[in-house]
């Protein structure tokens, strides 16, 4: 029984040409080639793996034709991106860059490598409180790329490139831009009638600025008095993000009314005049302090409030909080910087050969003798130092070395220079109209106002 032959294809088609007539012959030749195509088909599924081809499958649409083989694109090999991990930390106040890379789970050596990368990487030793820095990490732990947003506009972006060198590259937005006005009539303070108006502190200290070698905020201002500002809000999405300069304003002190207007000129740098070309700025500004309460005015005859004596007191106190900034009241030197057991600690600053200004009863000194200072540069913060009974400034103006009362000898000195008649074209170019549209929102809000105090009166 093992001898026995298996059947083949071909010995089964000649039994049955043996046993059947022409015609059953060839129905049983046909059966037996389908038998025969049946057992080539089922050959193991190995063997049918070894010559099948990459098949990619991709959606056909409606009414196309699907493609032949010969048409079906070759499958490509796909790139596998590196995962990366990105944590976003907020800069605090004492926070270094190094506690930034150590929080975020990166190593010193990374954060050397970004420093020494470029110039531009270094600036990075310089954050602020309030920045956000994003890291981008590989599953290695290495920093692939780094943001620092700045603010909302601004925003640095370092990242590895091909050959493993940092490329930084900055991304600024712009917000848009509306013009704005606000009016006021002070009441009780600059303060409460600008914020009542919908004005910002910066935006009301901005304004006593323009107008400070003219004005004393500390010792000029009446109930009464009124403003006129006009400036740009910004806006970012549609939400606003803060306010751009003051383009012109206008303010009146004591029935007298003083206008600045903004101008940019041919070298970029930007400054406030008069309608007519004058420089607001003065050689001196009025107060070296934000203006606040006047304690102590100039007066030659005044009783000592700690040794209770008549002393000449040469100069102003201004009475402020222990730490408030103190301003340089014009650009000179430093010849004195110290501290002495009257004075408390002091600072000297001469200006050209006539004119000094001195500061008594500092809390902090932040220049030294021989510095170079600019106008409204900070020197030193308000403290009670010395003889002094409360935390504030004494302020004192020198002329040829005789002491002049502050509030006044700064409205006989000059101002700066004012625009040259080459560029007088120029200026009124671009001045006259923000003049003109400040004239335009004035009249009817000055309408309004006269209307409400009527109504006022009436009632």
């Amino acid at each position: 029984m093992h001898n026995q032959r298996k059947p083949t294809p071909a010995r089964l088609l000649g039994a049955l040409r043996q046993h059947f007539p022409r015609t059953h012959a060839l129905a049983a030749g046909a059966a037996s080639f389908a038998l025969a195509l049946t057992m080539f088909v089922s050959t193991p599924e190995v063997e049918a793996r070894k010559h099948s081809l990459p098949v990619k499958l991709t959606a056909i649409a409606a009414g196309e034709a699907p493609a032949t083989a010969a048409e079906a694109p070759a499958a490509e090999p796909t790139a596998i991106e590196p995962s990366l991990s990105e944590r976003t930390l907020e800069v605090g106040n004492g926070d270094t860059l190094s506690d930034l890379f150590q929080r975020a789970g990166i190593s010193a050596a990374e954060m050397y490598e970004l420093l020494s990368s470029s110039e531009e990487a270094q600036q990075l030793a310089k954050l602020n409180p309030g920045e956000e820095l994003t890291f981008h990490i590989d599953n290695d732990g290495a920093l692939q790329s780094l943001e620092v947003h700045r603010d909302r506009l601004n925003l640095v972006e370092f990242s590895r490139g091909n050959s493993g060198v940092y490329q930084h590259i900055l991304h600024q937005r712009q917000p848009d831009s509306y013009t704005a006005f606000r009016q006021g009539e002070i009441n009780s303070s600059l303060f409460v009638a600008g914020n009542e108006a919908g004005l910002s502190n910066n935006l009301i200290m901005e304004m006593a600025q323009v107008f400070s070698s003219d004005i004393d905020f500390a010792l000029d201002i009446r109930k009464g008095d009124s403003f006129n500002v006009m400036f740009e809000e910004e806006f970012l999405d549609g939400e606003k993000i803060g306010n751009g300069a003051i383009q012109a304003a206008s303010f009146t002190n004591q029935g007298k009314t003083f206008s600045a207007v903004r101008y940019i000129d041919r070298n970029g740098d930007a400054s406030y005049y008069t309608p007519d070309g004058k420089s607001m700025r003065k050689a001196f500004i009025r107060t070296p302090v934000d203006f606040t309460r006047i304690s102590s005015h100039f007066n030659p005859r005044r009783l000592h409030p700690v040794f209770k004596t008549r002393r000449p007191h040469n100069g102003t106190d201004y009475a402020a909080p222990t730490g408030t900034p103190v301003y340089a009241a014009g650009d000179g030197r430093v010849v004195k910087a110290g501290y002495s057991k009257p004075n408390g600690n002091y600072i000297f600053i001469q200006h050209g050969q006539r004119y000094m200004t001195r500061y008594l009863h500092l809390s902090k000194r932040r220049v030294k003798t021989g510095d170079r200072v600019k106008q409204r540069q900070l020197i030193g913060n308000v403290g009670s130092t010395g003889y002094a009974t409360g935390p504030h400034l004494h302020y004192e103006f020198l002329v040829n070395g005789h002491h002049r009362n502050p509030a006044t000898i700064v409205r006989k000195l000059p101002k700066a220079k004012s625009i040259p008649d080459s560029e007088m074209a120029r200026f009124r170019a671009q001045t006259q109209p923000l003049l003109a549209q400040l004239q335009s929102y004035e009249q009817p809000a000055l309408a309004q106002r006269s209307e409400d105090n009527e109504n006022n009166n009436v009632n």
